[in-house]
């Protein structure tokens, strides 16, 4: 995910979202390292979870050191992200849960980088047969819109948690559905993305996928059980 576009959208997306969480800190100063300490986490863990992917595969290419600068995951920066929050919370000793609000600014940020990945013509869908829902790339070949889809998914997912807060559902738990569902869509979406294979038509993103999904899973059940 490389090139202007992309990386003006994801500065944007990271403007636009601590714009939002400055408005949410304004009252406790303490959120906006909260804040800092997630992004930090995402960046980290997207880089991480990249080189695992993928990454390892560019070792004897001349542009290694290019791919591995630029390269990142989604699935890696909700992981990191996740971690990032919990220890800056655990430093400074702030206790009040803080899920519900990522959730909200979490796909938010993903929307406005995915619409960065459609100008620039990165993380392509395989190649198919041409119809009225396939994307064309930069060299008119017809493919699955990975990214497009992805897109919808973020942009329902935040009319989703705009819901559940405006009826008071499910308090608590929003990122932690964000991280089930998130995983379990972009696991069907990697079957048709043109990532590279570890085996067959298994790609290492199978596996973060199944491992956000299955985090959430896990941290979903903790809560409710907490709060029961």
């Amino acid at each position: 995910m490389t090139g202007s576009p992309y990386s003006l959208l994801l500065i944007c997306g990271i403007v636009i979202t601590f714009s939002f969480w400055r408005r949410i800190a304004k009252h406790e100063p303490r959120l906006l390292l909260i804040y800092l300490a997630g992004l930090g986490g995402a960046f980290l863990g997207a880089k991480l979870v990249y080189l695992a992917a993928e990454g390892w595969m560019f070792w004897n290419s001349p542009n290694r050191w290019m791919a591995w600068a630029t390269g990142k995951s989604v699935l890696g920066a909700l992981l990191g992200g996740y971690a990032g929050v919990e220890q800056g919370k655990k430093m400074i000793g702030y206790t009040a849960r803080t899920g519900d609000r990522f959730a909200s600014i979490a796909p938010l940020g993903i929307s406005i980088g995915r619409i960065g990945c459609l100008l620039h013509g990165c993380c392509l869908g395989r190649p198919c047969e041409p119809a009225w829902w396939t994307l064309e790339d930069a060299q008119g070949v017809s493919r699955w819109p990975a990214v497009p889809l992805e897109l919808a998914f973020n942009l329902f997912a935040i009319a989703c948690f705009a819901f559940l807060r405006w009826r008071r559902l499910l308090t608590g738990q929003h990122f932690h559905l964000y991280l089930i569902g998130y995983g379990f869509f972009r696991f069907g979406n990697e079957w048709l993305r043109a990532t590279p294979r570890w085996s067959g038509e298994f790609s290492g993103y199978h596996l973060a996928a199944l491992g956000v999904a299955g985090f959430g899973m896990i941290c979903f059940m903790r809560r409710a059980r907490a709060q029961a």
